[in-house]
């Protein structure tokens, strides 16, 4: 939804959410542009409804792109403008909690520059970032991308890097990981969480030596001696 303000990083488990997912012309907020939007609707834990839909960029697609998500000059041509496709998703999210992979500091800030640049405003949804979570949560991992943590769930990961399999790839590792917050929840390893805006506390190395740090720096720079 437009709002004047963004929304907030959450780090808790919801129930009703819209898991979404962008593919790109390259990995710049701030030049690259969408050349797919695709999300899905979770109601008490399932998918309900579905949308998806390729981008014309306005743009030649760097064939770079193309190679990691198949995504093709070709495939878009008759495909709606970034605002139209951008309006289509809004509406179909409404007031929803956004869940995504990375999407703290990728995904949403193409959403917040594209609301800016069209509607003179931002996007005002709450999100959950299943990065952040699982590299809380799940420290053990040698890596985080969602493919590998759907190999930890044994989740198919077959026709990851399109938008719409990468939804619902994303939705059933969101629903593991709520499983892993409700275990270490106020117990033996729980994770600790920032009092300023909510998100995970990560031990951090400085001069002075370790300290708790925001894990939504540079936007929130609380920290918290040991």
């Amino acid at each position: 939804m437009l709002s004047e303000k963004p929304g907030r990083i959450r780090n808790q488990y919801v129930s009703n959410y819209v898991v979404f997912d962008l593919e790109t012309t390259g990995i710049s907020c701030e030049t690259d542009d969408v050349v797919e939007i695709s999300a899905v609707r979770v109601v008490g834990g399932r998918i309900t409804d579905e949308f998806s839909t390729l981008v014309n960029p306005g743009r030649p697609i760097p064939y770079a792109a193309s190679m990691v998500n198949g995504i093709t000059n070709d495939m878009v041509k008759n495909s709606p403008s970034v605002e139209e496709a951008l309006a289509d998703f809004l509406k179909f999210a409404g007031d929803a909690v956004l869940v995504g992979h990375n999407i703290h500091t990728f995904d949403m800030k193409f959403l917040y520059r594209y609301a800016k640049r069209f509607w003179g405003r931002t996007v005002g949804n709450d999100y959950v970032d299943t990065l952040q979570l699982a590299r809380a949560y799940l420290p053990q991992l040698g890596h985080h991308r969602l493919t590998d943590l759907a190999a930890h769930y044994g989740i198919s990961a077959e026709g990851a890097h399109r938008a719409l399999y990468d939804c619902r790839m994303n939705q059933m590792v969101f629903e593991h990981l709520a499983k892993e917050m409700a275990k270490r929840s106020g117990g033996e390893g729980a994770v600790k969480l920032c009092p300023r805006c909510g998100n995970v506390l990560r031990k951090r190395n400085g001069k002075f030596g370790t300290f708790w740090g925001c894990m939504s720096y540079p936007e929130c720079r609380y920290t918290e001696n040991l």
